[in-house]
């Protein structure tokens, strides 16, 4: 199967207004935990997903669009968001 299909496979398995543990999508999906992680990495790599310790849950479309222009406009931005917190970027004095 490529990437791409389990990727979607995965994605389509996480609820939409709720966590699921990286166990529990293995026994849904009949997939490995690993080949689970690595699939997760990616989808939250392309912003779809945010994983906190095993549980995982889909990001909306407006948390998925900050997470985007934070990543592509740092340097311009007085903030920065780490771990889903946002926080003033530091001066340099």
């Amino acid at each position: 199967m490529r990437e791409e299909d389990l990727d979607w496979a995965i994605y389509h398995q996480i609820p939409a207004t709720d966590s699921i543990t990286v166990e529990d999508l293995a026994t849904a999906t009949g997939l490995e935990e690993g080949v689970i992680t690595g699939s997760l990495e990616r989808l939250e790599h392309a912003l779809l997903v945010r994983r906190s310790g095993e549980m995982v849950r889909l990001l909306s479309i407006q948390e998925s669009l900050i997470e985007c222009q934070c990543r592509h406009t740092t340097e311009e931005l007085p903030f920065v968001i780490e771990n889903g917190v946002i926080r003033a970027k530091k001066r340099d004095e």
